[in-house]
């Protein structure tokens, strides 16, 4: 993977990132909380020799580097921390005394610095004055000499004792910042490997690559459509119903020597979206002014009816073992333009029934007087019914779902089609998570579109009906051509 793919994978999967960061900005704040404040006091001393020449000073200050060294282990000595507890009652142990208590020396130089930590600031001033005083008197004792008065190294306070009125502990901007950060680098990692092991389809070209075939389409996902599924009234003008119109305009030129009328709808596994598309797709066709005819094939789960609202207890099963006659069942939706034939009964032998010659002639004289029909199959993984139908069909269109449909799934899927000669058209990414610009985009560009277009009287849309059911009225003149057609052609099968 190069950075691109990289950076790719953590935009797909931004909401790691994000949950990340803000659990390790929440335990940085939690634990900055919590912890308790901690005071220091500071001293420096200078360590010093007597000298009585050049040569003198310089041998002195190599012995005392030397030695400097040595005074910052004697200031965090056990028995340094015994003396002080000895001389003052701090309330604390040796130990704890020891614990509190950081020496530094500088390198190449005879300063010695000592820092007593405590979460008392007045406690700390106090437990390093008694150890300044201490540790001044252990070196006096320890480097003088037998028999001498005074010891030849001298120790000098040069600052200090002195106490910091703010706390060094905790830090709130440092552990915060050290969290983010820290959060960031480990979501982005999660991210990746997220992505590698990720195995499902997250892009258009990655699906039209897998199976073999153009990508006609992208629909993006949209919130609303699980209470208002079809793109009519206000979802028509939705970023949904524009990807539609495109794969509407896709498929009528995907391949203009040898066009497709018949168009299978399928998918690979079930709760990708294809039911609902199939539906989406004839309307948008049917407002292109095609005359269009929705068949119901999948008559193991049949949803077309119910997504349309209209009546499905009969329909296609009924037609082929002829319970009852074509314009019983065909029912028009909308304005005329699309007619709808539902699943109606379950029959226990769905693919034997999509496979008869009944549904073969059905097709036929079905495919001279419309447009397009556009067929809702069956999943083609789960049942062979989707294949099934897919063989009698001009075409199939292969519907798969973003952050859900695998590559094995979908591969799988269009090797079965062309395993029997079915002619795969192309490929349809559905629910594809748009990119916040994409939508503003649409957004503006319909608000200038609106305000440049006069304001026009409200059309009375004419509601679903059922072609020939009795006591039935319709207005032939307000329906068109089209329904005429439909409906000469139903009663003349007979």
């Amino acid at each position: 993977m190069d950075l691109q793919s990289y950076l790719r994978v953590v935009r797909q999967r931004w909401w790691i990132v994000l949950a990340t960061v803000t659990l390790a900005l929440g335990v940085a704040a939690l634990a900055t909380v919590r912890a308790t404040p901690q005071y220091t006091s500071t001293v420096t001393f200078f360590v010093t020799i007597p000298s009585k020449g050049v040569s003198d000073a310089y041998q002195g200050g190599l012995f005392l580097q030397q030695r400097v060294k040595s005074y910052a282990d004697l200031l965090t000595s056990d028995r340094l921390a015994q003396s002080v507890v000895a001389e003052d009652s701090l309330g604390l142990t040796a130990n704890e005394v020891q614990s509190r208590v950081k020496a530094r020396a500088e390198v190449d130089r005879v300063l010695l610095s000592a820092t007593v930590t405590d979460t008392d600031p007045a406690r700390a001033l106090k437990i390093l004055e008694e150890l300044t005083s201490q540790f001044v008197r252990l070196v006096q004792q320890i480097e003088t000499p037998p028999g001498a008065d005074e010891a030849p190294i001298k120790l000098e306070v040069v600052s200090g004792p002195r106490s910091n009125p703010n706390p060094v502990s905790p830090r709130p901007v440092r552990n915060l910042t050290l969290g983010g950060l820290l959060g960031l680098l480990l979501g982005v990692g999660l991210a990746v490997l997220r992505g590698r092991t990720d195995k499902t389809i997250r892009d258009g070209a990655t699906l039209s690559r897998s199976v073999a075939a153009p990508l006609l389409g992208q629909i993006p996902y949209d919130d609303a459509a699980t209470s208002t599924p079809l793109i009519t009234g206000g979802a028509a003008q939705s970023p949904r119903a524009e990807a539609l119109r495109k794969l509407r305009t896709n498929l009528r030129f995907v391949d203009v020597a040898e066009p497709a009328r018949v168009i299978a709808v399928t998918s690979a596994v079930q709760g990708e979206g294809k039911s609902t598309l199939a539906c989406n797709l004839s309307i948008a066709l049917a407002e292109a002014g095609w005359r269009v005819l929705l068949i119901d094939a999948d008559l193991r789960r049949p949803r077309t009816a119910h997504y349309l609202g209209i009546e499905g207890v009969l329909g296609l099963t009924d037609v082929l073992t002829g319970e009852v006659e074509l314009d019983d069942v065909l029912r028009q939706w909308g304005n005329g333009s699309l007619h709808v034939l539902p699943g109606g009964s379950s029959p226990p032998n769905p693919s034997e029934l999509l496979g008869s010659k009944a549904m073969a002639d059905l097709l036929n004289l079905l495919r001279d007087q419309a447009d397009i029909v556009v067929i809702d199959t069956a999943p083609l993984l789960p049942v062979a019914d989707g294949v099934v139908v897919a063989v009698q069909a001009d075409g199939a269109l292969l519907v798969s779902r973003q952050g859900k449909t695998s590559f094995a799934e979908a591969i799988t899927a269009a090797q079965s089609l062309q395993a029997v000669g079915a002619r795969l058209l192309g490929c349809v990414l559905n629910m594809v998570k748009s990119v916040r610009s994409e939508v503003y985009q649409y957004q503006a560009y319909r608000v200038a579109e609106l305000s440049r277009q006069p304001v026009a009287a409200p059309v009375e849309r004419v509601p679903a009906t059922a072609v020939g059911m009795p006591g039935e009225q319709l207005n032939r003149s307000a329906l068109g051509e089209a329904t005429h057609e439909f409906s000469d052609l139903s009663r003349s099968r007979g």
